[in-house]
């Protein structure tokens, strides 16, 4: 099959093998009619040619069963990774038809049918669509590029430009939804200069529809130009360049940026094969069911992206019904606010997927709900949980996920991350079937200061996102020359690396981390939890141990988070920075 991104790359209508035969069109069927209706005019029906008449037809047909597929897509679960992939192979062979149909035919459709350019927007539209659902599906995010290829051919071909003369208030609905779409993809791939220019742009067009249809829905557009604002705005820091402007950088897995294992360490070889990405932060920055930490740790579980025609073996092929030969990167459910039920619906469903060797990773980064009272016997609900979803109509326990309810599946490899004000709750897990398991867990409190940036992220889910964009973060620096952050990046490989053999040398570690350090985003993760916590027990301004992260089982301080070689290199980073001054250069000593 021909690719879409193929087909979208012409520039005018060219001739090739002729679409494949369709049924006989039926009188009563539902594009018949519209082509009775769309052929109407001067001249009657007999004028028009039969092999014209044909070509409308078999349009329509596409148009009608393109439309048909497409909203059966909301129809299929949203878990599990087998009973969508069949569905999505049918509805991207339909639209590739329809694309390079609309392609070889323009001409005719044009005088016969009146399409319009707004029309063709609308069906890259729902290609874009596609391939940005076709990632949510599979986590490879190659397909973002194609999706923004699409999207941004919309914009570059101005395809909705008539729409605001149209006089249909629907019509200028779709493309201020495209932009919608658009900004999406643009902010996964880290694209924030156009980002910037697309929201003006939407900004415009909100301006010109409310004012020209006075519509009741200003208040809901004008809501997601604040979220998307908050959402650009939320990194802590910015790197300049010689000419004061500003370089975005990728936090996603490159080559080479993870530690590699020591020859002849013994490691498990266990994969990250699932993770399932929750979010329910009071007030923290969010944009399309995205919350920043969500953001933040989806793009902690992703490679860089790279063009599909790099990675497939015939360039200009794609066959989305296909896995790639290797998965890039784990799978991933994005979760906003799920309520208990729909949380344990996707658990249960990717707990029974899980591959051999393979493990399930649950990020929760939710509002604590805290105990009334202890009980006399303190279990794993006893000391409350995290709230995944907010409903003032139930009581919260009701949606309060605690360490037992996670219990049955630690029949296989867990990696927990909990970053919520009762993370704490999560040290009291149990390893009852003897399957690796780690958490992973955020300070419960903070210092004041830190806590007024919670709105634009949580401190600790940033350290695993970025160490060094946390560490400046916390030093108070607002902005940093890209010459110096290139240097404080290097220096932070080394101490990756040093942190890496502190893990794997240690004789009394627990073997559960040694289990997971064969996987790359995992050992990074460990490798970067190390560092944090490292570097907040140095920091004047942590002065209490429920600043700090704890872990589950426990790491061996000494020879890791209170590693004397560890904190030697902090200040070092910190000197680098110049902000020496906020951290403790004589060690523990100065507790």
């Amino acid at each position: 099959m021909q690719s879409l991104r193929c087909l979208l790359s012409r520039a005018s209508p060219q001739e090739s093998e002729p679409v494949e035969a369709f049924a006989p069109i039926c009188e009563a069927s539902p594009w018949y009619r519209q082509v009775k209706t769309v052929m109407t005019g001067a001249e009657t029906e007999d004028d028009i040619p039969l092999g014209e008449r044909k070509t409308v037809t078999d349009f329509c047909y596409l148009l009608d069963k393109s439309k048909q597929l497409f909203n059966g897509l909301r129809d299929l679960p949203q878990y599990g990774h087998k009973q969508w992939q069949s569905y999505f192979g049918r509805t991207f062979d339909v639209y590739t038809k329809l694309w390079k149909f609309q392609q070889q035919h323009r001409q005719i459709l044009d005088t016969r049918y009146g399409l319009k350019r707004w029309q063709i927007g609308e069906v890259a539209s729902k290609i874009g669509q596609l391939y940005y659902h076709y990632y949510l599906r599979t986590s490879e995010t190659s397909y973002l590029n194609e999706a923004f290829s699409f999207y941004s051919a919309i914009r570059q071909r101005s395809y909705y430009y008539q729409v605001n003369k149209e006089g249909r208030p629907e019509l200028v609905v779709k493309k201020l939804r495209y932009y919608a779409r658009y900004i999406v993809v643009c902010l996964l791939l880290n694209k924030m200069d156009l980002v910037k220019i697309l929201v003006k742009e939407l900004s415009d067009e909100i301006e010109d529809y409310t004012q020209r249809f006075h519509t009741e829905d200003q208040l809901e557009w004008n809501l997601v130009l604040q979220e998307v604002a908050a959402f650009i705005e939320a990194d802590p820091l910015v790197i300049l360049n010689d000419n004061n402007s500003v370089i975005v950088t990728s936090n996603r897995l490159q080559e080479g940026g993870v530690p590699p294992l020591e020859q002849g360490m013994v490691v498990g070889q266990l994969v990250l094969a699932d993770a399932l990405i929750i979010g329910n932060c009071n007030n923290q920055v969010k944009f399309s069911e995205l919350t920043i930490d969500m953001f933040r740790m989806l793009q902690a579980l992703e490679r860089e992206p790279v063009n599909l025609a790099t990675q497939t073996s015939k360039q200009g092929t794609l066959e989305p019904s296909e896995k790639p030969a290797k998965r890039e990167n784990p799978h991933k459910y994005l979760l906003y606010k799920p309520t208990f039920s729909q949380l344990f619906t996707f658990l249960s469903a990717s707990f029974k997927e899980l591959p051999a060797n393979s493990v399930l990773l649950i990020y929760l980064s939710a509002t604590g709900v805290f105990p009334a009272g202890h009980t006399v016997y303190e279990g794993p609900f006893d000391f409350g949980g995290v709230l995944t979803n907010t409903n003032r109509d139930v009581v919260n326990e009701m949606h309060c996920l605690h360490p037992g309810d996670l219990f049955p599946f630690t029949r296989k490899p867990l990696f927990v991350i909990v970053d919520s004000t009762n993370s704490s709750a999560y040290k009291n897990f149990t390893n009852m079937f003897g399957q690796p398991l780690v958490c992973l867990l955020s300070p419960a409190v903070y210092p004041k200061s830190v806590q007024d940036q919670s709105q634009r992220g949580s401190l600790f889910t940033l350290f695993l996102y970025s160490p060094l964009l946390a560490f400046s973060s916390v030093c108070g620096l607002n902005s940093v020359r890209q010459g110096l952050w290139e240097r404080a990046q290097e220096f932070l490989c080394k101490i990756y690396r040093d942190i890496g053999q502190l893990i794997t040398r240690s004789r009394t570690i627990d073997q559960a981390f040694l289990q997971f350090f064969g996987d790359e985003f995992l050992r990074l993760l460990l490798i970067r939890f190390v560092f944090c916590s490292a570097a907040l027990r140095l920091h004047k301004l942590f002065r209490e141990c429920r600043s700090f992260p704890e872990s589950y089982p426990e790491l061996p301080k000494q020879e890791t988070v209170e590693s004397s070689l560890l904190q030697k290199h902090i200040i070092e980073l910190a000197t680098m920075l110049e902000v020496q001054s906020l951290f403790w250069d004589d060690g523990l000593d100065g507790y």
